[in-house]
């Protein structure tokens, strides 16, 4: 498809939602690929979105939903009329249901599960009892299971006439069990299909790895990265299934909180942001953080105003305040991606501030070494002035030791107040690089001032 046609796309669809043309828009989108059908989705804004998924079918609706971020998926099935989002939700894998319905105020949430069948409502209940980032709160209920004493030909016939029940069935697995839910072993498709049909899934049944359903999401990701399984199953404490986990599900997850993170991070506060969102509520969660900043950048402007003086005496040093704030704030930076990465895995706690601020200041100390010689060589090539040289040089120095303590420490310590260390780490430790920086430069060119002019 050219580049003017997939110009066009979002308006087709546009015009098929305003003429109300459920079978041409039906039509349309099956033509679409996954990509396209994204693209033109995204391009149009939320009351035109909601308006889609009013106009196609339930089960449409539901595939348009899988693809699109989670809070944004349920500001548009929140503000949809309760009659629509309910046979939607009705269409969705039961662990995509709780995921949305989750980020839905309470009230909203529970008027979609009045309108859903009692067995669907009390399964999205049991769901939403577990924490978002565990094994039970990642498990679908979408599973086959058979008694040991089914024969292969009887499952494999089963499967084939039951499809619908069946269709989010995507992991190639059925699992065996006793006293209908106790976990006895697990059989893959193809070993049905290829193996000996008289034989019963008893026999043909291999133990089941599994996990509880209090893994966390790290354990999970560990569990994938050392079985090359498409699903785990989750069991309680007396080897009861209780649902089975994907891998996918587990990777959209560690994505999700990744690209959490990278907005935390950036200060876009509030959850996901996409250009169709009204322009007021874009506006106000970048603003939420942008407005602190403002206090912070004032604070560490303050310092250049108080050596004017020397600034002015000086104008070299211009050149290398940037320089000096920047090239800390980085390796403070990288400080900071460690330790978030070591609690996400739980390799590090609040209480091994100590531990961790000794191994970042060996490390401070040889990198900043490094950079201020560097810097200072930088200097003296530029302006042939040996006090200059040293002058940045050890600012760069001090201030990437300081920097590089600060950011490896600073997370810990916000988690230990309960502080969300993805917001906060990066405007803090810039704002402390740059006050000291400017300090550190100002300050000794202060005190060496007539060897600099």
């Amino acid at each position: 498809m050219s580049t003017e046609e997939k110009a066009t796309i979002h308006e087709v669809i546009r015009s098929l939602i305003a003429a109300n043309d459920r079978d041409k828009l039906e039509d349309y989108l099956e033509s679409l690929n996954s990509s396209e059908s994204i693209h033109a989705v995204f391009s149009l804004s939320a009351d035109e979105q909601r308006a889609l998924l009013s106009c196609v079918s339930a089960e449409r609706a539901a595939e348009l939903i899988e693809d699109m971020p989670g809070g944004h998926a349920a500001d548009l099935i929140e503000d949809m009329p309760v009659s629509a989002a309910a046979p939607i939700v009705e269409e969705m894998s039961s662990d995509q249901r709780v995921d949305m319905l989750a980020e839905m105020d309470e009230e909203d949430a529970e008027a979609i599960l009045d309108q859903l069948e009692e067995d669907d409502a009390l399964e999205i209940r049991e769901l939403s009892s577990y924490a978002p980032d565990v094994a039970g709160g990642l498990m679908m209920k979408e599973f086959a299971t058979y008694p040991m004493n089914a024969n292969v030909r009887q499952v494999l016939e089963d499967l084939t006439s039951r499809e619908g029940h069946y269709e989010f069935l995507t992991v190639h697995y059925i699992y065996v069990v006793v006293r209908k839910l106790r976990l006895k072993g697990v059989i893959r498709i193809r070993d049905l299909v290829f193996g000996d049909q008289s034989v019963t899934v008893g026999e043909i049944a291999k133990p089941a790895i599994t996990v509880r359903a209090d893994a966390t999401l790290s354990d999970l990701e560990d569990f994938f990265d050392e079985h090359d399984f498409a699903a785990v199953p989750v069991v309680d404490e007396h080897s009861n299934l209780l649902g089975i986990v994907r891998r996918r599900a587990v990777l959209e997850a560690l994505t999700e909180r990744s690209e959490a993170d990278h907005l935390k991070v950036a200060g876009i506060i509030g959850g996901d942001e996409l250009r169709s969102m009204p322009v007021t509520v874009r506006s106000r969660r970048r603003l939420a953080w942008l407005s602190i900043n403002i206090g912070l950048n004032i604070m560490a402007a303050s310092i250049i105003a108080l050596y004017e003086d020397t600034l002015s005496a000086v104008i070299a040093l211009a050149v290398f305040l940037p320089i000096v704030s920047d090239m800390s704030g980085c390796s403070g930076n990288q400080a900071v991606a460690v330790s978030m990465r070591e609690l996400t895995l739980g390799a590090a706690v609040p209480r091994d501030v100590l531990r961790v601020f000794r191994k970042e200041i060996v490390v401070g100390v040889i990198n900043g070494l490094a950079l201020g010689v560097l810097l200072g060589m930088a200097a003296w090539i530029w302006k042939g002035n040996l006090m200059l040289s040293m002058v940045v040089g050890v600012a760069l120095a001090f201030n990437t030791v300081l920097a590089v303590s600060i950011g490896g420490t600073v997370p810990l310590l916000l988690k230990r107040f309960n502080l969300d260390p993805a917001v906060a780490s990066g405007p803090l430790l810039t704002t402390i690089t740059d006050m000291c920086g400017f300090l550190l430069v100002l300050g000794l060119a202060s005190l060496v001032l007539p060897q600099l002019t």
